[in-house]
């Protein structure tokens, strides 16, 4: 056994697990890139203020589960636990806000929270996100949500649900705060949990505890209270997503564990993860650029999908999503001349677009034939010294088994015509 492991909670990825890790990412990001979102790479570690700030100090994000430490030159920084606060100081750092509106971005990587690990809940996630900033238009809201309906639908997702709120504008949230505050105090609660209702009561309705649920069921809904801009905004997001063909659930008492959140808030579940059902959300946060720092307000709507979660709803659904073998020739040279003619060989494939492989080291023609059979390789190429000097190579078929030996300058046109590339 290895001296060294992984931190817990932390999972490597490698093939071929690690195909789906790709794939997963792959058709969520290009959702977004067909939809004009351009990328963006963020640090792995900010100020703590800016999540201190941004995500809200009454979070479980920010009171218990961030990575924070003092670097060297005695700076509180943080491990990112999320992409949109890193992505708003981008944007007021480098004055994109001053540019063409709305900012659209994308990002992808790893996000780290000290959390219980558990199946698909790990203490460095790996999530894909979208950020598009500096326009409060319903018509953008529901591209955000449509561009991960889409990722997902690409995948071969079926069994998420999507599910739909609104948490209302700056207008009608402090007159329902003070009225869910109310409701919430006359409860026979444990004192951490009065205590969160007196600091913000809309955590205590994100409390996933039996108890604490029950005795919320009847609590007052921030869709009764909505203001009529915020409401006419909410009904505007329904009708641009039925237009786009998005299904989606109205559930009131959806509340994300951010506290910048207002208007569109969404979050897709599958009911195939047990009790830990989401898979990614998001929503708006008009009040997030002001917050952190910016001097003019600008409104944004984004996502997180969790990669990791999304991977276990793809196996809970049998869908497999790595798609063809990862290398489509193995080259099995025997001698040391074969193998440097078979490096040419493998060189010219490649260039052409084609993915090969060697088999390396002095194998024998049995063990090089078992690699190859492993690597998920559709055609083997063998070449030994009788092919090198009448210049042919056998073609193997590892599907079927069949043969061919086929002339050594005519390989690239006879592979081609055989994986129809």
């Amino acid at each position: 056994m290895s001296e060294f492991s992984a931190p817990k909670g932390i999972p490597d990825y490698f093939p071929p697990a690690s195909a789906d890790f790709l794939a997963v990412r792959n058709a969520l990001t290009d959702a977004a890139y067909r939809a004009g979102y351009g990328h963006i790479e963020l640090p792995i570690f900010e100020e703590t203020a800016l999540f201190a700030r941004g995500v809200g100090e009454s979070t479980d994000v920010v009171s218990k589960e961030m990575y924070t430490f003092a670097d060297r030159g005695g700076r509180t920084v943080t491990l990112r636990p999320e992409g949109t606060a890193g992505v708003m100081r981008a944007v007021i750092q480098h004055g994109l806000d001053r540019g063409q509106l709305p900012v659209k971005l994308c990002y992808s990587g790893p996000f780290f929270r000290y959390e219980r690990p558990q199946a698909g809940r790990y203490r460095q996630l790996q999530q894909v996100g979208v950020e598009a900033i500096g326009v409060d238009d319903p018509a953008l809201d529901a591209e955000v949500i449509a561009i991960a309906d889409e990722g997902y639908r690409r995948l071969g997702l079926t069994g998420y649900r999507l599910d739909l709120t609104s948490l209302g504008d700056d207008t009608c949230r402090s007159e329902y705060r003070e009225i869910l505050q109310e409701f919430l105090l006359g409860l026979d609660l444990d004192e951490p949990t009065r205590e969160r209702a007196r600091i913000n009561p809309l955590r205590v309705l994100d409390d996933k505890r039996p108890e604490v649920r029950e005795a919320t069921a009847d609590a007052p809904l921030m869709l009764d209270h909505l203001s009529d801009s915020a409401r006419e905004h909410f009904e505007q997001v329904k009708a641009h997503l039925d237009r786009l063909g998005v299904r989606y659930v109205i559930n009131p008492r959806l509340v994300r564990g951010l506290d910048y959140y207002t208007k569109t808030t969404f979050e897709f579940v599958h009911d195939g993860l047990g009790a830990q059902s989401g898979i990614g959300g998001g929503g708006r946060y008009d009040g997030l650029m002001k917050q952190i720092g910016g001097k003019q307000e600008l409104s944004g709507i984004g996502f997180g999908i969790g990669v990791d979660r999304t991977i276990l709803a793809l196996q809970a659904e049998g869908v497999s999503v790595s798609g063809a073998a990862r290398v489509q020739v193995f080259g099995v040279p025997l001698g040391a001349a074969a193998k440097a003619e078979m490096v040419g060989v493998a060189g010219a494939l490649r260039d052409a677009g084609i993915s090969v492989d060697l088999a390396y080291g002095d194998r024998a023609l049995k063990g090089a034939m078992k690699a190859a059979d492993r690597s998920g390789a559709r055609l083997a190429l063998v070449l030994g010294e009788r092919e090198l000097d009448e210049r042919t190579i056998e073609i193997k078929d590892l599907t079927n088994g069949e043969q061919q030996s086929v002339p050594l300058d005519d390989v690239l046109a006879q592979v081609r015509s055989r994986l129809a590339v």
